[in-house]
């Protein structure tokens, strides 16, 4: 699994995962346990990763969508 967006706004990683699904890129989000523990006070970011054969597409439909949080590795 690649790590290829990681933010602390909750809009940004729904958004980010409907347009890779909508692409039939499989995603899944990291971190939502402990960006509730904090409280939302926007500490520990949430990470969105895919699987490593689609993370080169995977950041250029985020970035073509106006996402600017990507992972660049």
């Amino acid at each position: 699994m690649k790590d290829i967006l990681r933010t602390t706004d909750p809009t940004v990683i729904a958004f980010g995962s409907a347009l890779l699904r909508a692409e039939g890129i499989d995603c899944f989000v990291l971190d939502v346990h402990m960006s509730i523990l904090e409280g939302g006070i926007g500490l520990f970011p949430r990470r969105l990763v895919v699987a490593e054969r689609d993370a080169f597409r995977a950041r250029a439909i985020l970035r073509d969508n106006g996402i600017e949080d990507l992972v660049e590795t």
